[in-house]
Formats: C-alpha cells, sequence, structure tokens
C-alpha cells in the first residue's frame, strides 16, 4: 500500500517560531545540511546583533559563521532587512531564509543578493507533511541558493553598470568643456548610452557624439522615419554632392555611410585617441578633439543642410 502526502499547518507542527520552530532546527539542524548540502554545527539560539537577536547562528564546515532566519508565514520585507542586518552584524559568510510561503519580490530579491555580494544567500520553503497517520514531517524545498551562473550574471551585471556609469561621467565633463566652445549641445542633459546627440534645426538630422571603450566619435546622423526612408536617402545623397566643398571646410576626409538594410544615413569622423575606458587623466584630451572635430563638422554641413528640399 501506498501512502498519500498530506499538508499539515505549519502552526500545528510548530505553534511559535522562536519557542518552538527555532528550538527544533537547533536541536534538528541535519534536516537543513540535507537541504542544502552543507555542513552546518555549533548552532546557538536567539545571538545577539545589536539590539537584535538572531534567531540561529551556526558554524559551516570552515568555521565561518552562518545566520538562519525562520519565518512561520508568507515572506516580508521585514525579515528580508532583519536577514541582511545580522549577516552584517555578524559578518556571516551565509545567510539562510526559511519560510512558510516565498513572495516573487523576495525571490529576486535574494536572488540579486547572490549576484551582486560576496556572502551566500539561501532561501527555503518549510511545509509540514504526514502520510497517513504518521507524525508530521518537515519538508524543506530550496527556492534560491548562490550558484557560479549567479555570480557570472552578477558580474556581467556589474561590467554594464560600471559602463554605464563610466559614461555618464565622460558625457557630463565633455559638456561641460562643450559650452565653453559650442552652444550645440548646450542644453543637453549627461546620459548613460553611447551617444548624445542635439539637434540641426532640421527634423530628422542630430549632431551626435558617440564613444566606445577606446575610441570616440562625432557625426551627422540622418533618419527621417520609418515611413520617410526615401526622404532619408534624398538627404543623404544631396549633402553627399558637396562631399568635396564639405571636407575643405572640416579639414579632413570623412566617412559617409548609407549601410545596406539600414534605414538611417551618417557622415561621421572617428577619434581614435581614446575612449571611456581610458584613464580619466586622458579625458581632456579626447574630449576636446571630439569637440573640435564636432565644431568643425557643424561648420561644414550647416550651409548644405540649410539647402535641402524635405
Amino acid at each position: 500500500m501506498i501512502g498519500k502526502i498530506q499538508r499539515v499547518p505549519l502552526r500545528e507542527v510548530w505553534n511559535h517560531e522562536a519557542l518552538d520552530l527555532t528550538k527544533w532546527l537547533q536541536d534538528n539542524i541535519d534536516v537543513i545540511n540535507d537541504a542544502l548540502d552543507l555542513t552546518l554545527s555549533n548552532v546557538e539560539r536567539e545571538q545577539s546583533a545589536g539590539d537584535f537577536s538572531v534567531d540561529l547562528v551556526a558554524e559551516d564546515e570552515n568555521g565561518c559563521l552562518v545566520v538562519i532566519e525562520n519565518q512561520l508565514e508568507r515572506s516580508d520585507h521585514s525579515h528580508l532587512g532583519k536577514l541582511i542586518t545580522y549577516l552584517t552584524a555578524l559578518n556571516a559568510k551565509t545567510a539562510i531564509w526559511i519560510v512558510a510561503e516565498p513572495r516573487p519580490e523576495h525571490v529576486a530579491a535574494i536572488t540579486w543578493l547572490n549576484e551582486t555580494s560576496a556572502a551566500n544567500f539561501y532561501m527555503l520553503k518549510l511545509e509540514g507533511i504526514r502520510i497517513m497517520n504518521s507524525a508530521p514531517a518537515p519538508l524543506f524545498t530550496l527556492i534560491v541558493g548562490p550558484s557560479e551562473e549567479g555570480r557570472k550574471v552578477g558580474e556581467v551585471k556589474k561590467e554594464f553598470s560600471d559602463r554605464e556609469d563610466l559614461r555618464k561621467d565622460f558625457w557630463t565633463e565633455l559638456l561641460r568643456r562643450a559650452k565653453l566652445k559650442t552652444k550645440l549641445h548646450a542644453n543637453i542633459s549627461p546620459n548613460q548610452s553611447s551617444w548624445s546627440g542635439a539637434g540641426s534645426g532640421m527634423t530628422g538630422l542630430s549632431y551626435n557624439y558617440s564613444i566606445r571603450k577606446h575610441e570616440g566619435g562625432v557625426e551627422l546622423h540622418i533618419d527621417l522615419g520609418k515611413e520617410a526612408e526615401d526622404k532619408t536617402k534624398a538627404a543623404f545623397d544631396a549633402l553627399a554632392k558637396s562631399k568635396k566643398s564639405v571636407e575643405k571646410v572640416f579639414g579632413e576626409p570623412l566617412e559617409w555611410q548609407q549601410v545596406e538594410g539600414r534605414r538611417a544615413c551618417r557622415i561621421r569622423k572617428m577619434i581614435l585617441t581614446g575612449g571611456y575606458r581610458e584613464d580619466a587623466s586622458k579625458w581632456p584630451k579626447i574630449q576636446d578633439e571630439m569637440i573640435d572635430a564636432m565644431i568643425r563638422l557643424e561648420k561644414a554641413l550647416k550651409p548644405h543642410i540649410a539647402q535641402l528640399q524635405m
């Protein structure tokens, strides 16, 4: 005969978190070890962490502290805050949050913590079960925990965040320096993207700065919209007829790009001195070269743009 698992309300198994569940876990820490494949020992209850008391504190196989927070209900912000507070107060390396019902936002928070911090965070779902008339037993399910894949995702996210912060710092300084020489981008705010643009006075044509890791650029970007691809091409072709005179005023050759399969066209000059990944002490030289090129680009193209019949 095969019995059927029945769920038992947790409050019928452990009536009180601190007096019943926490004490039971202290005496039966192996249930957590089995669920998480850990080796926890030397478990102590109600350890002081500043003005608070940690439900359980244990040691892992390396002697590092592990904090355990129990909750016989749905996960909530208060217990998540306590978990992080206890971890930092005790300088622990691992935190385990045991809950009756994990809310999606808290699962996401624990995932994020594993991706972005040096500590290990686990969330365990606790259920009470019995088979036929047996005594109630705990059922632990790992909801989220640390992983090598998660760490790698965290590293990628940090790289993206660092890149965006660097670009914003680069644009902040470039736009400040540009205001001293030209009004073209005077009303533009720094952003985190790879480009910063200002209007040319004609819809669909903009003067853009661009920045990459190791190079920058200036360009006239031409895009009159999805429904006006022919007009975009016509504007580019009209300007291209004046290529010789434009480059004479600019002072050097430009890239005239009409990429097959792409709607937008551009007239560009790359600045190969460096990009946002260079040492910040080199930024002024890069930025001044970009600003100078932008001033020359506007001067060379402005009279020809004014003559466009759009």
